[in-house]
């Protein structure tokens, strides 16, 4: 059986676990609270020297760290990756863009607002413009379009809604996004989550 380690706080760490859910796959959740220091521990460590959730440990004791490679590798041979070779790189253009552009802002003013009990005038300015310049860039991308890579839902949308749909814990008005709150309710029906 596959194990996660995971914070369900998390985005990237409940992409994980939505994707699992999706593909009907049987696997173990470890609840594995970041603020505490349970991912500093000489034995999660041992596990995962990055010191970082979510890893998923496969049954024969590998361990796969790093959301999104998580995400492919429980994805391969599945609609969840498309077969056309440009569209699948879309896909990956998409993975690739979200850990860079999208996740370092939006993400990260969410956990200081959320978690971290900060104000908005507590969250760096340069936070927020980049947030809300990844927003302007999937609100380009959505326009007329149902998914990010493709004609269907694919790892890339899954990728990115974990925390665009939660943007307003950060502080984020997703009211002037009309076409990323449609794929978001588009994504959501598609993972059976809402």
């Amino acid at each position: 059986m596959l194990t996660v380690y995971g914070d369900n706080r998390s985005g990237n760490c409940l992409k994980v676990k939505w994707m699992l859910d999706a593909l009907g796959r049987d696997y173990r959740w470890v609840e594995t609270d970041v603020l505490t220091g349970a991912t500093r521990t000489p034995e999660f460590l041992a596990r995962n020297p990055a010191g970082q959730v979510p890893a998923l440990v496969l049954a024969d004791g590998r361990v796969l760290a790093q959301s999104n490679a998580i995400l492919v590798y429980l994805a391969e041979g599945t609609d969840w990756i498309p077969a056309d070779p440009f569209t699948r790189a879309r896909m990956f253009e998409w993975l690739f863009w979200e850990q860079y552009s999208h996740e370092p802002y939006i993400a990260v003013a969410r956990f200081q607002r959320l978690l971290a009990g900060k104000g908005p005038d507590e969250i760096e300015p340069r936070l927020m413009q980049r947030g809300y310049a990844a927003l302007d860039r999937m609100e380009t991308a959505l326009a007329g379009r149902d998914w990010l890579a493709g004609q269907a839902v694919s790892l890339a949308d899954v990728a990115l809604v974990a925390y665009t749909r939660v943007a307003g814990e950060g502080g984020f008005d997703l009211m002037s996004f009309p076409a990323v709150q449609g794929w978001i309710a588009r994504v959501e029906a598609a993972l059976g989550i809402g």
